[in-house]
Formats: C-alpha cells, sequence, structure tokens
C-alpha cells in the first residue's frame, strides 16, 4: 500500500458541495491499495502512520506522533499513487482492482481507529474535493513494498 501524509492544521473533503469528512489538527491521509496487498500491508501501514513522530515536542523537535497529540486523521482514496509515468499520460495498472481496493481502504481506515488515530473519511470513487491546511509543511511519502 502507498500513502502520502501530510501534517495538518485542518483538512475538509466535500463531495457534491457536502463535507463528508473532517480532521484537524492531525493527518491528511491519501492512501492506494496497490495490485496484490493484503490486509497485512493495511495493518503495517495503519501502526507505522500513527507512531510516525512528525509533530513538534515541548523543545520544537518532530518528536511526537498523531497519538501523542491526540490528534486524528481524514483518510482519503487516492488511486492516483499507483500512477506509472513513463510518457507523458499516466497508467494506473498497478492499483488494485476498485473492489479490492475500497475493502481494504475501508480495513485500512478501521485499522488507524484501532491504533488509537479517530479518522474521518472521503467516499472511495467519489469525485472528491479535498481542501487542507498543511502544517509545516510536512509531507511524507509510505511505501509497504519500500
Amino acid at each position: 500500500m502507498r500513502a502520502l501524509i501530510q501534517r495538518i492544521s485542518e483538512a475538509a473533503v466535500r463531495v457534491d458541495g457536502d463535507i463528508v469528512g473532517q480532521s484537524g489538527p492531525g493527518l491528511l491521509v491519501l492512501v492506494c491499495a496497490m495490485r496484490g496487498d493484503t490486509e497485512a500491508q493495511a495493518d503495517k501501514l495503519a501502526a507505522k502512520i500513527a507512531k510516525l513522530r512528525i509533530f513538534k515536542d515541548e523543545a520544537d523537535k518532530m518528536n511526537l506522533s498523531v497519538r501523542d497529540i491526540g490528534g486524528t486523521a481524514l483518510v482519503v482514496s487516492q488511486f492516483t499513487l499507483a500512477a506509472e509515468t513513463k510518457g507523458n499520460r499516466p497508467g494506473f495498472s498497478t492499483a488494485a482492482a476498485p473492489d479490492e481496493g475500497k475493502a481494504l481502504y475501508e480495513y485500512f481506515t478501521d485499522r488507524l481507529v484501532s491504533e488509537g488515530v479517530p479518522s474521518e473519511k472521503g467516499i472511495f470513487g467519489a469525485d472528491m474535493k479535498v481542501s487542507l491546511i498543511n502544517d509545516g509543511p510536512i509531507t511524507i511519502w509510505l511505501d509497504t513494498e519500500a
């Protein structure tokens, strides 16, 4: 699985003009299930994100996790993280099939909650509009295959 995480002051996702999920302060997690991914990889990714120390402590060092600060997460499915960009038009053949991708997206979000990170989400497959205030900015790429 792949994820792009951003430390945020706030974020929201809208579908047809209505807010369907929001978070902050905490993380915006754009997540993509890749072909062949399993629940074990979702478990690994959720645990990593919950423990990743990218929030400042009292000494102004990135030493705290989203759990440590009592933060929340907004999880948005993002199949375009699987983009293959050899040419000028990206291909997405390495992304999981939609039914598998949706199941892993839902499972991943539930695992993040079970790791102690209250989470809201977008709607899988919907045309979503995501807004955020990036804090830092801090943006980190994670891949369970890397």
